[in-house]
């Protein structure tokens, strides 16, 4: 006999999901984890009061988890990092509402990963026909870095492609740090060389926590620091201290980070997170200054991890052309896109089609000054 298709239930909470089954759709991923998104809703991180309404996309095949998209309501278009204001204020302008609107993502974080969380593409192509008719009941449908795969096949549902850039560092196997920095070109691998040593002449200790080693005093503090980096802003932080416990307790396997002392008291930190495939740099905030402490913090003593780990990829995170200098290259990543209103679908892709053309020339100009050295 014939198998039914799957049924599909939209769903506000992930409460009621087994974990295993959520993350065996997940995969290795972190920010995919059912433990991670979870802890983002109960904290209050990502919820209606702050704008992400989660409305989680299903498909059930009887009792059994086949697929699954973390889907949103959004009210606004922060903490995306895929900048569409100028859509909303066309829409205002036009006297129409373009909030809410749905988004696929994951909240706050510019992470690379699968959307549509399935095992075969049949499946894959019904969630997105499911989130495609969820969109017609408002202003549009924003999935943002996806796999380049499945932005493909986005595009084949009638979905239009963005492009940005982000800079990630790519492990070529090596042994230690020096082995990385002799594959920089000298003016480059002077110049680390140099920040470093800065660094370690002020007496700054740095050390790197994962796991348990990471206490509670270590949360309170790093919080103080993320919360003083969105205060430098003029910003509102999006994360709290219950949230970065609560992934320490879940996800302490996936957690990095690194502190710097002086004098025997903690003076910045950075927050990162890891699988055994990528690292994710995430969050930096200091409570008294240093010259190119960042440097060390956000970059140095991570590179280190990765080599020491065997990590291939690190990313970067948004923007940042200093990265470009200490061994980060330009990579591309995607967002896919789709418009209820033809009139606003039909600019938005002349948009989107000059875009794409600058971004391949700033791609190219940013491959000019590689970091690395040229083999004579």
């Amino acid at each position: 006999m014939k198998e039914d298709p799957p049924s599909v239930k939209l769903i506000d909470t992930l409460g009621g999901v087994d974990p295993r089954a959520w993350n065996a759709l997940a995969g290795e991923h972190p920010f995919l984890r059912h433990e991670f998104l979870h802890a983002l809703h109960e904290t209050g991180c990502a919820c209606e009061h702050t704008g992400w309404s989660p409305r989680y996309l299903t498909l059930w095949q009887d009792a059994s988890l086949v697929g699954a998209m973390p889907l949103y309501a959004k009210s606004h278009s922060y903490g995306e990092y895929v900048f569409d204001w100028s859509w909303a204020d066309a829409y205002h302008r036009h006297g129409l509402s373009y909030y809410p609107k749905l988004l696929g993502a994951i909240p706050f974080s510019p992470v690379i990963g699968p959307r549509l969380l399935a095992r075969d593409e049949t499946t894959r192509a019904l969630l997105l026909r499911a989130a495609l008719q969820l969109a017609r009941d408002v202003s549009s449908l924003h999935v943002l870095f996806p796999v380049e795969s499945e932005a493909r096949e986005m595009q084949a549902q009638g979905m239009m492609l963005r492009r940005s850039v982000q800079f990630h560092w790519e492990n070529r196997g090596y042994a230690n740090f020096e082995e990385f920095l002799s594959d920089l070109a000298s003016a480059k691998r002077k110049k680390i060389r140099q920040e470093r040593r800065r660094v370690q002449e002020t007496g700054v200790r740095l050390r790197r926590l994962v796991g348990a080693d990471i206490r509670d005093e270590h949360w309170s503090f790093f919080t103080r620091c993320y919360n003083n980096t969105y205060r430098a802003h003029r910003s509102t932080p999006y994360l709290n201290l219950e949230f970065f416990r609560r992934l320490g307790d879940a996800l302490s396997e996936h957690v990095l980070m690194v502190l710097a002392e002086l004098d025997g008291k903690p003076i910045a930190s950075a927050l990162n997170i890891f699988s055994p495939t990528t690292l994710y740099g995430r969050y930096w905030g200091s409570v008294g200054h240093v010259p190119l402490l960042h440097f060390e913090v956000c970059y140095y003593q991570v590179l280190e991890f990765c080599i020491e780990r065997g990590i291939r990829v690190f990313e970067g995170g948004a923007q940042g052309e200093h990265k470009l200098a200490r061994g980060f290259l330009p990579t591309q990543t995607w967002s896919a896109h789709w418009l209820a209103r033809p009139e606003f679908a039909d600019a938005v892709e002349s948009f989107l089609a000059r875009e794409s053309t600058g971004i391949e020339r700033y791609v190219d100009e940013l491959n000019e000054h590689s970091p690395f050295r040229v083999e004579s």
